[in-house]
């Protein structure tokens, strides 16, 4: 594989491959741009079919931290890192010792936060050894509930620019994963009084989410088929594919998964679909605003900053009718500016 000539290489400014034999860690850190700032991102752990799948994995989530962080008006550059393998069997305190010495080695260019099977107990372990981590607690924290607030807020803003409603109330939401975001969301959409359809790999989480919020539960395939208002893809990346575009009946696609898209060609056909696909990494950006406070944490200006994203996504929206362009190209000319402008 030619790395530099992968699409989603696009310009990176570093790439680490990072290894450790005594603990066994085996990473790859990614910083896409750091013209903003230092690279902020979180660090995801997943067991991936080949070292090649999580380098694509790591390359397109530090590009989208970098839109991330510059739509969300943050002094913070682009970066994300992943560490390959099974969250159940090879976490220790070693690997994240090891995971955290692979940070001072960038001297402060990239700090990591939690991501997918990452905690902040793990965080911790890391913090031990590198000052590069944030979303510790005792700061800003766990940043997961600020990003189902965010997305929330997001599909409240889809609901009013697509459906011209300011309620939920019997609106029918599928969401896919319910990870800590996942099931936070449900808890939001559930008191505005959506119906919810859920799936997930956990039948646990699944079991509660049906006692707590009535959830409907549904088979991993079959949530692409259901009768729905919105669409929320909450766990990995790339579920809007070839095999599944044609399935989804929503007229609204808005959720925290990174990466939403197995393209972007996606973009377009969901606009010639009359679909109002909201660009992930807009309407996901609560966790990292949240960490954006760390040194001065308060919860009210953290949560007020969150808020911004409502205004932010009906802006894209606007911006895109008024040109008759899909969401997420707005959405990246948008992010591009700002990086070019230095944040202004």
């Amino acid at each position: 594989m030619a790395l530099f000539d992968l699409v989603d290489f696009d310009d990176h400014e570093q790439v680490v491959f990072c290894s450790d034999k005594t603990s066994g860690l085996k990473a790859i850190i990614a910083i896409h741009s750091t013209k903003l700032g230092a690279a902020v991102g979180g660090c995801r752990m997943w067991d991936y079919a080949s070292d090649e799948d999580a380098l694509v994995d790591v390359l397109r989530l530090s590009r989208g931290m970098t839109y991330k962080n510059a739509m969300a008006g943050l002094t913070m550059g682009g970066g994300k890192s992943v560490i390959i393998g099974d969250a159940k069997s090879i976490k220790s305190e070693a690997l994240f010792k090891a995971f955290g010495e692979a940070l001072n080695n960038l001297g402060g260019r990239y700090l990591s936060a939690e991501d997918v099977n990452i905690t902040t107990d793990d965080i911790a372990i890391a913090n031990t050894v590198t000052p590069y981590v944030t979303g510790t607690e005792g700061k800003s924290g766990n940043p997961a509930p600020f990003t189902a607030l965010g997305t929330f807020l997001g599909i409240k803003a889809a609901v009013k620019f697509k459906l011209g409603r300011d309620d939920l109330k019997g609106l029918t939401v599928s969401v896919q994963g319910l990870g800590s975001v996942g099931y936070s969301l449900c808890e939001h959409l559930h008191n505005a009084g959506a119906k919810l359809i859920v799936t997930d790999i956990n039948q646990e989480t699944l079991n509660k989410a049906a006692s707590q919020f009535g959830a409907v539960i549904v088979g991993l395939d079959e949530i692409y088929d259901q009768d729905i208002d919105i669409y929320a893809p909450c766990a990995l990346g790339a579920t809007i594919n070839e095999e599944t575009i044609g399935r989804i009946k929503a007229k609204i696609i808005a959720g925290c998964a990174n990466n939403q898209l197995a393209h972007a060609s996606f973009d377009k056909r969901l606009f010639d679909l009359d679909v109002l696909y909201t660009p992930d990494y807009v309407i996901n950006a609560g966790g990292i605003i949240n960490v954006s406070f760390e040194d001065n944490y308060c919860i009210e200006t953290s949560t007020k900053k969150v808020e911004e994203i409502y205004n932010t996504l009906l802006h894209v929206f606007g911006q895109a009718k008024e040109q008759n362009r899909p969401t997420g190209e707005v959405a990246d000319e948008m992010a591009r500016e700002i990086i070019a402008n230095g944040g202004k």
